[in-house]
């Protein structure tokens, strides 16, 4: 592995810009005078479509981009990329930022890529979900994998970000991004999930396709992927505002004006006010700031499809994104939310009210 230099940022056949670090190691980005003319702001406020380097902030990325941090892998994946660079003879704690967008290369969320690319396709072939549960069971117990393995669990999910182990399927022609419980999970939380993601439908809450392999395997369509194979632009909230999503920092009133600000729709600002009443509802508490994403689709932002959306304790048992500045809030917050983003008080009082029907019936 030679240290690297330079990483150029791609989407498809065009390069978006050149990213390098600065002898502090801090992430200097410039766009491509390609993408300039014909390109769009990959991350609006950090970086706006326009000539000069950008420098980042030394926190909460440790001197990363929002939007490039995105890309990165942490919990599980980071566990995987530990042991696939120990296993080539290198020191993880070495590996610079440059290098470690160099593994995702091009499997990572959303429609970024990354030069030089050290990441390989995994198989297509028929997938053996107890085989890989039994070589994921082994490395959360530290018992020794083959390195065969590791390369194979890395190429199959180690970019996504999230605590649980996951991988890529190929379902029906489709990408697919499949989980299975971590250590002390719960061993039917599959089910669990799939349930809870069949309830946000019926809330009226986007979700991507979501189904159950092997029967206990929660699986969800990759909604940064068509069926054709074209890749979306993905930016998470902590991305867009640098946020740090392993710690409280955000308020579900800055995710609607937020929604407002980047997608100009009022009907999106409306998407993210029945998610918050979902997360409220069903006690979803690890409500951070990774957990909302926004897509480019037609030269225009929307929210992504929602996910992860499980009971959960949080950050110490309170919302990670505070309700009207409540970490432990009541439907008055869900209504002051609404009313102080412009929305209509009535019809948030009738949606909250409706959501709140459906969560009830179907929990008895």
């Amino acid at each position: 592995m030679n240290s690297i230099e330079k990483i150029i940022v791609s989407t498809g056949n065009s390069i978006v810009g050149q990213l390098a670090l600065t002898k502090d190691s801090i992430c200097a980005f410039q766009y491509d005078n390609g993408w300039l003319k014909n390109g769009f702001s990959i991350s609006p406020f950090e970086l706006p479509l326009q000539k000069g380097v950008f420098l980042a902030k030394r926190s909460p990325f440790n001197g990363n981009f929002g939007v490039f941090d995105d890309s990165l892998p942490d919990g599980w994946g980071m566990l995987l990329l530990d042991r696939l660079i120990r296993s080539k003879g290198y020191n993880p704690n070495s590996v610079s930022i440059l290098e470690l967008l160099a593994f995702v290369g091009s499997n990572g969320r959303g429609a970024l890529t990354f030069q030089p690319d050290y990441s390989s396709s995994y198989s297509n072939e028929k997938v053996d979900f107890l085989s890989i549960e039994s070589e994921i069971n082994k490395l959360l117990s530290s018992e020794k994998n083959d390195n065969t393995s590791i390369e194979e669990l890395w190429k199959r999910g180690g970019s996504p970000g999230g605590a649980r182990p996951k991988i890529f399927v190929k379902f029906n022609d489709c990408e697919w991004l499949v989980k299975f419980p971590a250590k002390y999970d719960d061993p039917n939380l599959g089910i669990k999930e799939y349930n809870y993601s069949l309830l946000a439908k019926k809330c009226g809450v986007e979700m991507p396709e979501t189904k159950l392999f092997e029967e206990r395997f929660f699986g969800v369509k990759r909604f940064d992927r068509s069926e054709d194979g074209t890749r979306f632009h993905t930016i998470s909230a902590a991305g867009l505002l640098g946020a740090d999503y392993r710690t409280p920092s955000l308020d579900y009133l800055q995710l609607m004006q937020l929604t407002r600000i980047l997608t100009s729709k009022e009907s999106e600002v409306w998407r993210m006010f029945r998610l918050m009443v979902f997360n409220y509802l069903i006690g979803n508490k690890d409500d951070h700031a990774k957990n909302f994403s926004f897509i480019y689709i037609d030269n225009s932002w929307q929210m992504s499809p929602a996910y992860d959306l499980l009971p959960s304790n949080g950050f110490n048992g309170y919302h990670t994104t505070t309700i009207n500045s409540n970490i432990n809030p009541t439907e008055k917050d869900i209504v002051q939310v609404a009313i102080k983003s412009g929305l209509d008080e009535r019809k948030a009082k009738k949606t909250l009210e409706d959501m709140r029907g459906i969560v009830n019936v179907d929990s008895k």
